[in-house]
């Protein structure tokens, strides 16, 4: 009989855990280091790091603070990365796999590209989608908020 997996899946923002409704709203629920230390404590089947500070503000992915959390290799990150030198970076760090999203809206071959220096079980594509209107969502640095992206 299959169990259930249990896979997390924190938000950090300005370094701390955050919790948002439909995207929106970040409401500060602690510490990221004591959030993943628990987590690992708890040894989850997988955690799946998202920074959204990395995509909104444009910045690249924090390697200190995913240092400083001394992550499982059973983590998978996402946020800001936009490059196959950054993503190696990441895997450096011992991160088993990225989560790509707004930069592969963009720049549809960088999934190709990662994925042959790296591996394709080491990249995932998330999307953001609106529930009722089936539409993929991406952030705009325009307005500040999630739009509707054109599919590739």
């Amino acid at each position: 009989m299959l169990r259930p997996r249990i896979i997390p899946a924190p938000l950090i923002q300005d370094k701390g855990l955050v919790k948002t409704v439909q995207f929106s709203n970040p409401k500060y629920v602690g510490d990221s280091i004591n959030g993943v230390k628990i987590f690992n404590e708890k040894e989850v089947d997988e955690l799946v790091i998202f920074d959204i500070d990395a995509t909104k503000k444009g910045l690249e992915p924090d390697y200190n603070l995913l240092e400083e959390l001394q992550i499982s290799p059973e983590c998978r990150y996402g946020g800001g990365v936009k490059t196959v030198e950054q993503a190696q970076n990441i895997f450096g760090l011992g991160i088993e796999k990225i989560a790509l999203s707004s930069a592969v809206l963009q720049n549809p071959n960088l999934i190709t590209e990662i994925a042959e220096r790296v591996g394709s079980q080491s990249v995932i594509v998330v999307l953001d989608v609106k529930k009722n209107y089936l539409e993929v969502m991406k952030f705009s640095h325009t307005t500040g908020k999630n739009q509707p992206a054109s599919i590739l």
